[in-house]
C-alpha cells in the first residue's frame, strides 16, 4: 500500500476502531480520531489490546500518532472479533 491509499483508508475509518500493524510489527488497536498527511491518530483501545485509558498524546485526548510512511496495513477491529 502506497501512503496515499493509507491516507484514504484512515479517512475512511475515522471514527472507527482499527487494528494497525506498523513496519516494525507492532500491532496497535484503537479508535481514529484524527487523520493528517503523515500521520494518523489513534485512542489505544484496552478491550482489544491497546494501551488502554490514561495514554494521551498533546493533552486533547487525541490518542497518539502513528507515522503513515511507518503503516503496513489498517483494518477494521471488528473484523477480527466477530
Amino acid at each position: 500500500m502506497n501512503q496515499n491509499e493509507i491516507y484514504n483508508l484512515c479517512c475512511r475509518y475515522h471514527g472507527k476502531r482499527v487494528r494497525i500493524v506498523d513496519r516494525e510489527g507492532r500491532v496497535h488497536f484503537g479508535e481514529v480520531t484524527r487523520v493528517s498527511r503523515n500521520m494518523v491518530w489513534i485512542r489505544p483501545d484496552a478491550d482489544l489490546g491497546g494501551y488502554g485509558l490514561g495514554f494521551f498524546g498533546a493533552g486533547f485526548g487525541l490518542g497518539f500518532g502513528i507515522a503513515l510512511g511507518a503503516i503496513v496495513g489498517i483494518t477494521l477491529a471488528t473484523a477480527f472479533f466477530w
